[in-house]
């Protein structure tokens, strides 16, 4: 009996040992699984996405670059995981951190181009303004998820959380106050292009692309002149404005009103050849009266978006030369635009747009810039929308009845209308059913043509009411940008009017990829026959028809001898006197890139310290000793304003 139960005992004492070897096992087996899911989670993460972008939006990181770029991310992640509490949590915020790394890219690449820059933090609200449906759920709530998620998850219980916390606080520094040391030795072993941010992403991936633009973001930050530096550059860019032209006795300043419509999206489809359009989508009325301008051009300074940088060029008389929304954060002073130039004359300056107020900061800017009204979107009747974009025709005849009364009374008016009809994804409502077809397998390229079939047709009603009911106006109206027609360029790439890769660009193709149409009626004189005018020099030119006499900040663009230059992104490309196109990248420079590059130096010097600094540059206006001008006629000034065609 006692042997049966010494026997039970060591029986027992076994199975104890067998079960806590196992439970040690079982747990030792979970704890190497748990070291390993930021490393399994990586993998996984990186091989969906990098497929997504390569087969869904033809954004592929080059294959040399996938090692390091799958490394960095795999550091991230355990960076990440350490800061965690809960396990489910790290994967749900390290999915939707690689997906907006990886997959937000490649959308914003098949878009407009190029990858997200920094500056796009900033115009994040406008973007989730335009979303609707399920586009906005698909941008706002991993945005949301990530930050509420972090917070929630964040835990500092271990040794290796503090560690990866002083990680990230050091990178942190390092980026913001000294980006120098990250940027000069990567950039100097992977290069880097200014005007190619595709190329730079899928040559160094997206997690080093993100690190390297952050840096170069603080690095390049926008410097704010003092008074030498900035009169200096004011004096070269005065002195370019004054070669060559002829004093004469001055002309006296002579109030017109002045109608600026600037057209969402629009532009002539006739060139995407292989779209074979039935039948042709502009208005022959409006195609009429372009011709006898000669097909005109704005050169504006986007493509498929950034509206508010056109009106920041139209309006002001400055280039845009960064990707960054003007309005958003460079437009910090009250500045004598157009618009403030012109209140100061007695007009009355109106902004018209059927937009929330809010969007790309309007509220501020147009106040800024010298707009004493700004109608938006709750100012109209929405009795005709497009879904939720307000029709042309109806946004024309409200405006119309808004500014009769000044009109009546022989006030000048400064009519400014931003349209909404004609946003993608081009929407038309039942009383705008489909007229034209196409054979384009694009599905951007048949609804767009069908947009501008309306637009272009309102646009005519509204252009004839007002030459009828003020035949001494001035009228303008031009596109904002070109329409997106489906992504990297598929529309236009179809008809090799692009390529699907910006970088490929030929010279034409960059300044078909910014040529919007454009009309200024002067009055009874009718249509003037511009060329291609870069939108920043638009402000100048009504000044000129007016005969202001007086020094503006206008002054500061006036051209290049024989040089029309569009800045881009990066670059820019001058517009020579006999029609060709010169594209001015990076050094080595041409003469004439050298020439147009050291005048955009001085610009940008004046404009940030007009808009953002002291304004030592601002003009002193003195109507008693107005500035001497041509004495040659209103077409002969413009010709010697905007040079060559």
């Amino acid at each position: 009996m006692q042997g049966c139960i010494g026997w039970a005992a060591r029986r027992d004492t076994f199975y104890d040992k067998m079960a806590l070897a196992y439970r040690d096992r079982f747990t030792f087996t979970n704890l190497m699984l748990l070291k390993l899911l930021p490393l399994l989670s990586t993998t996984l993460f990186y091989l969906l996405y990098y497929l997504i972008s390569t087969f869904k939006f033809g954004v592929q990181i080059l294959t040399a670059s996938v090692p390091y770029d799958y490394l960095l991310q795999l550091v991230i992640a355990y960076v990440l995981y350490a800061l965690s509490k809960r396990v489910w949590i790290f994967l749900v915020i390290h999915a939707l951190l690689m997906g907006l790394l990886y997959v937000g890219n490649a959308v914003k690449i098949s878009f407009f181009g190029g990858p997200i820059m920094p500056d796009d933090i900033f115009a994040l609200q406008s973007l989730l303004l335009i979303l609707d449906g399920w586009r906005f759920f698909a941008a706002a709530i991993p945005l949301a998820a990530i930050a509420s998620l972090v917070l929630f998850n964040f835990s500092m219980r271990h040794g290796r959380a503090y560690l990866a916390c002083m990680a990230v606080i050091l990178l942190g520094i390092t980026v913001v106050y000294k980006p120098a040391t990250i940027l000069d030795p990567l950039d100097g072993y992977f290069g880097n292009s200014v005007w190619d941010q595709r190329s730079n992403y899928v040559w160094r991936g997206a997690t080093l692309y993100t690190l390297l633009e952050s840096a170069r973001y603080f690095a390049a930050a926008e410097v704010i002149p003092d008074a030498d530096i900035a009169q200096e550059a004011a004096d070269k860019l005065l002195a370019v404005g004054s070669a060559g032209k002829k004093e004469a006795v001055a002309k006296v300043f002579t109030p017109r009103n002045i109608h600026i419509v600037l057209l969402e999206s629009f532009w002539d489809p006739s060139a995407l050849k292989k779209a074979k359009y039935k039948p042709y989508p502009l208005s022959p009325e409006f195609r009429d009266l372009w011709k006898s301008a000669d097909y005109s051009h704005a050169l504006v300074p986007v493509f498929g978006g950034f509206t508010a940088n056109s009106e920041f060029e139209a309006l002001c008389g400055f280039p845009v030369v960064k990707d960054t929304v003007k309005f958003e954060r460079q437009l910090l002073n009250d500045v004598p635009c157009l618009p403030r130039i012109l209140a100061e004359k007695s007009y009355r300056t109106i902004a018209s747009h059927p937009n929330v107020p809010v969007f790309w900061n309007r509220v501020n800017a147009y106040k800024r810039m010298g707009f004493q009204t700004y109608w938006s979107l709750q100012d109209f009747v929405q009795d005709d929308m497009n879904r939720e974009f307000m029709s042309d025709s109806t946004l024309y005849r409200q405006v119309l009845e808004k500014i009769s009364g000044s009109m009546d009374a022989k006030q000048p008016v400064l009519d400014y209308i931003v349209t909404y009809f004609g946003h993608w994804n081009y929407p038309l409502n039942e009383s705008r059913p489909d007229k034209i077809s196409s054979s384009s397998k694009v599905e951007e390229v048949s609804t767009y043509a069908n947009t501008v079939y309306y637009k272009s047709r309102e646009l005519m009603v509204f252009i004839n009411e007002v030459r009828k009911r003020d035949p001494d106006g001035i009228i303008v109206v031009f596109g904002d940008h070109l329409p997106f027609l489906g992504e990297n360029f598929a529309g236009y790439a179809e008809s090799g009017l692009l390529t699907a890769n910006r970088s490929h660009f030929t010279p034409t193709m960059f300044k078909a990829y910014v040529s919007t149409p454009m009309l200024i009626i002067d009055g009874k004189r009718g249509p003037l026959k511009i060329g291609s005018l870069p939108l920043y020099q638009l402000p100048k030119l009504l000044l000129d028809l007016l005969n202001f006499n007086e020094p503006s900040i206008m002054d500061y663009a006036a051209p290049l001898s024989n040089i029309r230059v569009r800045t881009l992104p990066g670059l820019h490309f001058n517009r020579l006197a006999d029609g060709k196109v010169e594209l001015c990248k990076e050094p080595p420079y041409s003469e004439a890139c050298q020439l147009s590059s050291r005048w955009l130096e001085n610009v940008s010097v004046v404009s940030n310290d007009l808009f953002m600094g002291r304004q030592f540059t601002r003009p002193k206006y003195s109507p008693e000793q107005p500035k001497p001008v041509s004495s040659a006629t209103d077409v002969d000034i413009l010709q010697a304003i905007v040079g060559g065609k």
